[in-house]
């Protein structure tokens, strides 16, 4: 079954056999705007009351460009409204109480590399694509909310590289450095996404839940008591 999640749809639902499938498709970047983090979280919630696993999905070619420049420029309340709530929504799914498999279909940028993070397992079309932190290429510090996600994925010797020199990674070289578990080839990633939430959904859902909520809190407390002062103060002044 479908459903539309407000008058533009740039998140799809599909479920079948309990798994969830959350697909962004702006038709350009799929960038964080407000309207793409807001169905992103009726997509959620939706899962959250029918499905067993979620996998979420981008536009071939395009995972997901990070926060909505346009809105992030609009002024330091709008910016900080929409890093909130994205941010928000990144540690819910970060902590969703059931399987979620991302299936990255292209270039992940900024956000778009956290939402890659927050994935139970995540796996890479092969291409090339980018995929990484490039806040300070782009004269933005990097707010805790990005660097954890990062120290939690990333392999220690990467993580300097990936959050204060902007290192940028192919989907092979993501998967080294942890923003990644495998790549497989895009024709695939659907269905091997799929597939692996099958398999996750196997094991007991309330262990798996529990323990992921476990071993995650002290990083999603962390980012949320942190969140709203540490982007302001990194706002210009």
């Amino acid at each position: 079954m479908t459903a539309a999640m407000s008058n533009t749809e740039i998140v799809s639902y599909s479920q079948t056999d309990g798994i969830a499938t959350i697909a962004m498709d702006d038709g350009k970047a799929n960038a964080l705007s407000t309207e793409m983090v807001k169905q992103l979280e009726q997509a959620f919630d939706r899962a959250a009351a029918e499905a067993k696993g979620v996998v979420v999905v981008g536009r071939e070619g395009k995972f997901c460009a990070g926060f909505d420049l346009r809105e992030m420029m609009a002024g330091p309340d709008s910016a900080l409204a929409l890093v909130k709530r994205g941010g928000e929504l990144l540690m819910r799914i970060y902590d969703f109480p059931m399987p979620v498999v991302i299936a990255c279909s292209g270039h992940a940028m900024a956000g778009g590399a956290l939402l890659v993070a927050t994935g139970d397992t995540r796996l890479g079309a092969q291409g090339a694509f980018k995929i990484g932190l490039n806040e300070v290429q782009v004269s933005m510090p990097v707010p805790i909310l990005a660097h954890e996600l990062a120290r939690d994925r990333l392999l220690p010797t990467e993580l300097f590289a990936s959050v204060v020199q902007a290192k940028i990674y192919d989907p092979d070289g993501a998967a080294r450095a942890g923003w990644l578990d495998r790549v497989v080839a895009p024709e695939k990633l659907l269905d091997e996404a799929r597939a692996v939430a099958r398999e996750l959904m196997k094991l007991p859902a309330r262990a798996y839940a529990m323990s992921k909520h476990s071993l995650r809190r002290g990083t999603i407390k962390h980012i949320r008591d942190t969140l709203e002062s540490n982007v302001a103060e990194l706002m210009p002044k």
